[in-house]
């Protein structure tokens, strides 16, 4: 695969989006401020860098413990014939956080939040009763970890 090519302001903002996103009425006329540019630059590159790839979400991650949602960790052994039809059953739920693939037995795992342990086991039984697949292991957390990842992209200015 190859990667696109990121000129030094994409850089930037891609640095500023990560760690410092203006919590403002007009973040993007913030931004631009920033990097001295026009707030359409700022839009169309952060469209460009979503539709190329190098962006998949731009959006805010929220403490959902906090604000009184239930999460576990689920997976489930999936056969090769089945793993798209699968993976679109599971991503057709807003409840599903994270999705991905595994090279495992347990191949598919994926997250839920829902307001009460009850509507996580419902949903679960709804997965099952889509795919079809007669088990879906249930990992809830015991402990909450926040691995917090951040890219320095710019190039050092000397």
């Amino acid at each position: 695969m190859e990667l696109p090519e990121l000129d030094n302001l994409d850089k930037k903002l891609l640095n500023l989006t990560q760690e410092n996103f203006p919590l403002v009425p007009e973040p993007f006329a913030e931004l631009a401020k920033q990097l001295n540019v026009t707030e359409e630059e700022v839009i169309r590159r952060l469209k460009s860098l979503k539709e190329q790839g190098t962006i998949k979400h731009l959006g805010a991650v929220f403490d959902s413990g906090k604000l009184g949602y239930y999460g576990i960790l689920c997976t489930v052994k999936v056969p090769p014939n089945m793993l798209d039809q699968v993976t679109a059953v599971i991503n057709s739920y807003p409840e599903v956080t994270h999705n991905y693939l595994r090279n495992h037995p347990y191949n598919i795992w994926f997250t839920l939040q829902a307001k009460t342990p009850e509507k996580l086991i419902a949903l679960l039984e709804k997965i099952k009763q889509k795919t079809g697949l007669k088990e879906i292991i249930s990992l809830p957390a015991t402990h909450t970890f926040k691995i917090k990842v951040n890219f320095n992209l710019a190039e050092e200015e000397g």
